[in-house]
C-alpha cells in the first residue's frame, strides 16, 4: 500500500526524536483508558502483558486472534493510537502480510515485529532462548508488512540481547530501515543503559529509535530526548506490574483483617469504576430512548 492510514500518520507525527512520544502497554481495555486519560500519547497493545493476564508465558501461546480482538476493543474506549506488540508476525513472511491488514482494519497505528525465530521466547526471561532470524528473511517481513498495509511499521532487533554486540546490532537495524521499517526498537536487559545509549549514540538516524527501558529505569524521558535519535519510549509492562501489586496488597489485607472494612477508602469507589465504564451515558440512552 504504502501511503500512512490517518491513525498511522497521526502517530508518525509525534514520533518527535526531540520530544520523544511515550506509550503505556495495556493488557485490557479499562487499563488502556486509564492510561490516554492520564496523558500518555499512545498505548502499546503488549505481548507480555496479555499473556500476563491470563497467567501463561510470554510464549507465542496466546492465539493471534485473542490479541486482535484487544486491540480492536481498546481502539473503541479510547483514542490514543495503538502500537501492537505482534512478536514475530505469528510466522514468516506469509503469515505477517495475513496478519498485519487485520490488525489495520482493528484501529492499530503501528505494529511492532521482532527478529527472533517463532515461537518467540520472553526477552527479559533469565536464559530465555534468544534465536535470530538471517537479516535477509527479516527484512522480507518487513517488505511484507508494509505492502499489505498503511500502518507504521517498527522492526525490533534483539541483537544486544542475544550477546551479538553493538556492530551487530547496528548492522541490524539498518537494513531494517532500508527494507523500509519506519522505525526501529532496540532493545536490551542489561541493568544499565551503557549498551543502549552506545547504540543510540553511534545510530545514523536513517529513522527513529523505539526505547523500552524496563531493564534500566534510571534513564530519564528528559535523558532520553536528550539523545536526539527516539521517537518513542515505550512504558512495556507497568500496567500490569501496577495491578499486580494492588490487588496482592488488597487482597492480603482482606484475609489479614478479616474483613473489607478497612481497605475501602485505598480502592477506587463503585461509581469510579461506574464513570469508566461509561455507565452515566447508557442511562442518558435510556432515558431519551426507552419509553
Amino acid at each position: 500500500m504504502g501511503q500512512d492510514n490517518p491513525k498511522a500518520a497521526a502517530l508518525r507525527a509525534r514520533l518527535d526524536v526531540g520530544r520523544p512520544a511515550l506509550a503505556m502497554a495495556a493488557h485490557n481495555p479499562l487499563a488502556a483508558k486509564l492510561a490516554a486519560a492520564a496523558g500518555f500519547d499512545a498505548i502499546w497493545g503488549s505481548g507480555f502483558e496479555l499473556s500476563a493476564s491470563y497467567a501463561v508465558p510470554d510464549a507465542s501461546i496466546i492465539p493471534m486472534g485473542t490479541h486482535l480482538e484487544l486491540m480492536r476493543a481498546i481502539g473503541e474506549v479510547q483514542d490514543a493510537p495503538i502500537v501492537a506488540d505482534i512478536d514475530t508476525g505469528f510466522g514468516n513472511a506469509v503469515n505477517v502480510a495475513y496478519a498485519v491488514p487485520r490488525y489495520e482494519a482493528a484501529g492499530v497505528a503501528a505494529v511492532v515485529i521482532e527478529d527472533k525465530t517463532f515461537p518467540k521466547d520472553s526477552s527479559l526471561r533469565p536464559g530465555g532462548r534468544q534465536e535470530l532470524l538471517a537479516v535477509g528473511e527479516f527484512q522480507g517481513k518487513i517488505e511484507a508488512a508494509k505492502a499489505a498495509s498503511g500502518v507504521l511499521v517498527v522492526a525490533r532487533t534483539e541483537a544486544l540481547i542475544a550477546g551479538l554486540g553493538l556492530d551487530e546490532a547496528l548492522r541490524r537495524g539498518a537494513a531494517y530501515a532500508e527494507a523500509g521499517a519506519d522505525a526501529v526498537l532496540i532493545h536490551s536487559k542489561q541493568k544499565t543503559p551503557d549498551e543502549i545509549l552506545a547504540f543510540c549514540r553511534a545510530w545514523p538516524g536513517q529513522v527513529p529509535l523505539v526505547l523500552v527501558p524496563t531493564s534500566y529505569p534510571q534513564l530519564s524521558f528528559a535523558d532520553v530526548a536528550a539523545l536526539g535519535k527516539v521517537g518513542l519510549i515505550i512504558c512495556g509492562n507497568h500496567a500490569i506490574r501496577a495491578a499486580v501489586a494492588a490487588m496482592q496488597s488488597v487482597f492480603a489485607r482482606i484475609i489479614a483483617e478479616g474483613g473489607i472494612a478497612g481497605v475501602e477508602a485505598d480502592i477506587a469507589s463503585v461509581a469510579d469504576v461506574f464513570a469508566l465504564q461509561g455507565d452515566a451515558g447508557m442511562r442518558q440512552i435510556e432515558r431519551d430512548f426507552l419509553r
